[in-house]
């Protein structure tokens, strides 16, 4: 059987990390268990390497580690994915301020992946951003993604 291939955005690194929410850290660390134990395909792009590299020294380095843990691809963004993300931005799907967001979710798109896991409840991991993004999806000619918790890839 075919691994999945999922995208981790930012947020499932941060989880792992998360001393204010025990609940969370905890699924995060039996989702890390899973990845570490060859379960997934996993992926994460270039944005995530930036935004790694934003965080505060103590905080990158154990996000750095986290990484190297996991041993993913790297994505690199193109103009297709750079696209693909404004078309979410400007069908209102991602706010404009949180374009990010949907740059993680057209990588995973434009690359052609199953699925990606994010912690992000607000804007990414919610049934109106799953049900409007994969319709675009559609219309632009690109597959459907699932968009998901750790918890639910478990």
């Amino acid at each position: 059987m075919k691994k999945l291939s999922i995208y981790l955005d930012t947020s499932v690194l941060n989880f792992y990390l998360a001393e204010d929410d025990p609940a969370k850290k905890d699924i995060t660390v039996r989702f890390f268990q899973e990845m570490e134990a060859g379960t997934f395909e996993v992926y994460i792009s270039t944005l995530v390497v930036r935004e790694i590299d934003a965080a505060p020294e103590i905080k990158r380095e154990q996000l750095k580690n986290l990484v190297r843990r996991i041993e993913p691809k790297v994505l690199e963004l193109d103009a297709e994915t750079e696209k693909l993300a404004q078309r979410y931005v400007d069908v209102f799907i991602i706010p404009e301020k949180y374009r990010n967001d949907a740059v993680h979710i057209a990588a995973a798109v434009v690359n052609d992946l199953d699925a990606v896991i994010s912690w992000n409840l607000e804007h990414m991991v919610k049934m109106r951003t799953r049900i409007e993004v994969n319709g675009i999806n559609r219309l632009e000619g690109y597959h459907e993604i699932e968009i998901s918790t750790p918890e639910e890839a478990i």
